[in-house]
């Protein structure tokens, strides 16, 4: 597994995280070993332009929304050079990248998915000391 699949792993479960990719196919929007963030995403938001951690066809990627299909709820994935990588699902695209080097990315509020309420084993919410059950 590589660094992107570990951090597409790490979004998909909910966390907003920071990391320094490398690579030229993003420039100039993103540099190599420029500072990113990125958060959870929903998938049915996105845009055009948007920048997004996804998987497509086993291999996942920091690269740009190309082109949206939502009647098929999939994303097309291209870099910034023309290169074309394919099409995914929504549920493949775990995150949008909100800011390069700490200046937050346009076009990106409205766009993160919140991250969800904690389950308890037995399936119920938080039921922390102090907490009725109901």
């Amino acid at each position: 597994m590589g660094a992107l699949d570990a951090h597409g792993m790490r979004v998909a479960g909910g966390a907003v995280i920071r990391f320094r990719p490398t690579g030229s196919s993003m420039v100039p929007l993103i540099r190599s070993r420029q500072l990113v963030t990125v958060a959870p995403v929903d998938p049915a938001r996105l845009e055009v332009g948007d920048i997004v951690l996804a998987r497509v066809a086993g291999t996942t990627y920091l690269h740009l929304v190309s082109a949206i299909n939502p009647d098929a709820g999939r994303v097309q994935i291209s870099n910034n050079r023309g290169r074309v990588n394919g099409w995914t699902s929504y549920a493949r695209v775990f995150g949008i990248c909100t800011a390069v080097d700490d200046v937050p990315r346009p076009r990106t509020a409205g766009k993160v998915r919140a991250p969800a309420p904690p389950v308890t084993a037995d399936g119920g919410g938080d039921r922390s000391p102090g907490r009725s059950a109901g």
